[in-house]
C-alpha cells in the first residue's frame, strides 16, 4: 500500500519538527507548513490523506482554516494544541474535525488517530473512485463490442499489460477509445486506487507539467495527442518519462514521482520524429509498448452487432421501440465509412433513436443530417412550417422570460388567451423548457 500522507501545519519550528520527525519515523510522507493559509496551494500538489494543524496561529488559525476547507475530496483535519480546552474541542467537532489533540501529545494516541483517519479517507476516496471506474468500464465494454481479431488482439494487450508500470503508446484514429484505453490499464491495475490524470499535450504550457505530474502520484499520467506536445516541452517530459523526476518551477527543486506515463496519438510519430518534430529518444520511451485499435471501417462485421447494442440502450434511454431495421438500413451502416469511428456510430443511433421519437427517419438519413441537414425535419406544408416556427419562437421566448406568460405575451405581441391556445395546440411543456 502506498504510504500515508500528512500535511503539517504549525508555526512552532521545534514542535513542527518534532511532529514530522514522529511521522517519517512512522514511514509517513509529510508536508510541513508554517501557515495555515498554504494549505489550500498544497491540497491538490501533495494529495494528503489527513491534515494536522495547529490552533492558535498567526493569521489564520486552525478553527479558520477547518472552516475554509471545502470540497468532496478534502482530507480528514486534527486539530492539535496546547492552549486546549473543553469549549475548544466541542468548537472543533463541531466544525467538523476528525479528532482534537491537545499538547503534549502523547505519540501512539496521535498516530493511531491520524492513521483512523487517514484510512477512513482513502477508503472514501477508493469508493467514489470505485463508482466512477464501474461508469467508464461500461462504457469501455460498449466502445470494444465484437469480435474482429485486431479488437480482441488489442483487449489481450490491454490485458497483459494493465498490471505492469512500462510506458504504453496507444495508437489508434479519433473516435476509437484511446481514452478508454488508457483508463481500462489504470483500473486493471495495482494503481486503480490512485489517481488518473489525463491532459491534452498539445494545449497545457511547460508550468503545467509539475501540478500534473504531482496530481498523478501513485495513479496515471495519461498525454493524449502526444505527437503535437511543443517542441519546447519534450526536454522535461523525456525527464519525467525516463527519470520519474521534474523540478519544482518556484523553487527549482528535483522531486521524484511515482507514477505511471500513458500517451496516446492518431499521427504517425515515427514520421514526426524522422522531420526532427518529436525527439527521437522521447519516442522510444513513450512507445516501450504500444496498442493499435483498429477503425471501424477495418472491422465492418462488428458494425451491426454495434449499431444494434446502441440502438437498444438509447431505446431504453429515451423510452422508444427499437426501429425495425431494413436492408436499405443495413446497406446504409455497410457503405459508410465511418470516419469517426465507434463515436460516429453510437451518435448516428442516437440521432436516429430522435427520429423515431418523431414516427420518421432512416438509418441513412442519420448518417447524413450533419453533412445534409435533417430532410425529415423540412415540413411538406406551408402550414406545418408556420407551425414549426411559431412553436421554436414561443419556446424560446418562455425560455428567455423564465416562464412568465404575461411577459411572454407581450414579447410577442398577442394577448395572453391566444398564447395559452398556441401552447396547448403546439403541444409545448412549459415545465419541460423551463
Amino acid at each position: 500500500m502506498t504510504a500515508f500522507r500528512i500535511l503539517i501545519v504549525d508555526d512552532d519550528r521545534e514542535m513542527r519538527g518534532s511532529l514530522v520527525d514522529l511521522m517519517q519515523a512512522a514511514g509517513w510522507e509529510t508536508k510541513a507548513l508554517t501557515r495555515a493559509s498554504d494549505v489550500d496551494r498544497w491540497l491538490d500538489q501533495f494529495g494528503p490523506d489527513v491534515i494536522l494543524s495547529d490552533v492558535r496561529m498567526p493569521g489564520m488559525t486552525g478553527i479558520e482554516l477547518l472552516a475554509s476547507l471545502n470540497g468532496a475530496d478534502v482530507p480528514p483535519v486534527v486539530l492539535i494544541s496546547a492552549h486546549g480546552d473543553i469549549p475548544m474541542a466541542v468548537e472543533a467537532m463541531q466544525g467538523g474535525a476528525y479528532s482534537f489533540i491537545e499538547k503534549p501529545y502523547e505519540p501512539r494516541r496521535l498516530l493511531t488517530v491520524l492513521s483512523h483517519a487517514a484510512d477512513q479517507q482513502r477508503m472514501r476516496r477508493g469508493n467514489a473512485r470505485l463508482h466512477a471506474r464501474l461508469l467508464q468500464l461500461t462504457a469501455l465494454d460498449r466502445m470494444f463490442i465484437g469480435d474482429d481479431p485486431h479488437m480482441i488482439e488489442a483487449k489481450d494487450q490491454i490485458s497483459s499489460l494493465a498490471d505492469t508500470d512500462t510506458t504504453c503508446l496507444i495508437l489508434g484514429e479519433t473516435g476509437t477509445g484511446k481514452d478508454l484505453v488508457a483508463r481500462a490499464l489504470h483500473d486493471l491495475s495495482t494503481r486503480a486506487a490512485g489517481p488518473f490524470i489525463a491532459a491534452n499535450a498539445a494545449q497545457f504550457a511547460l508550468e503545467h507539467l509539475y501540478p500534473l505530474a504531482c496530481a498523478a502520484r501513485g495513479g496515471t499520467l495519461f498525454l493524449d495527442e502526444i505527437a503535437a506536445c511543443p517542441a519546447e516541452h519534450q526536454a522535461a517530459l523525456l525527464r519525467l518519462v525516463e527519470d520519474k523526476e521534474l523540478a519544482d518551477p518556484a523553487t527549482g527543486e528535483l522531486h521524484k514521482f511515482d507514477l505511471r506515463i500513458l500517451s496516446a496519438t492518431n499521427e504517425d510519430l515515427s514520421v514526426a520524429t524522422d522531420a526532427g518534430q518529436f525527439r527521437k529518444d522521447l519516442y522510444f520511451r513513450l512507445s516501450a509498448m504500444m496498442i493499435r485499435l483498429p477503425a471501424l471501417r477495418v472491422r465492418r462485421d462488428d458494425i451491426v452487432l454495434l449499431t444494434t447494442h446502441f440502438m437498444g440502450q438509447l431505446a431504453q434511454t429515451y423510452d422508444v421501440t427499437v426501429p425495425d431495421m431494413t436492408e436499405d438500413d443495413l446497406a446504409a451502416l455497410l457503405a459508410h465509412d465511418w470516419p469517426g469511428n465507434v463515436r460516429e456510430l453510437r451518435n448516428m443511433c442516437e440521432r436516429r433513436i430522435l427520429m423515431a421519437r418523431r414516427g420518421v427517419g432512416s438509418m441513412s438519413s442519420a448518417i447524413h443530417i450533419e453533412t445534409h441537414g435533417d430532410d425529415d425535419d423540412i415540413p411538406s406544408t406551408l402550414r406545418e412550417a408556420v407551425a414549426a416556427f411559431e412553436k421554436q419562437l414561443i419556446a424560446k421566448a418562455i425560455q428567455t422570460h423564465g416562464g412568465r406568460m404575461d411577459t411572454v405575451a407581450d414579447a410577442l405581441g398577442i394577448g395572453r388567451r391566444t398564447l395559452n391556445e398556441k401552447v396547448v395546440k403546439l403541444g409545448l411543456d412549459k415545465a419541460a423548457l423551463l
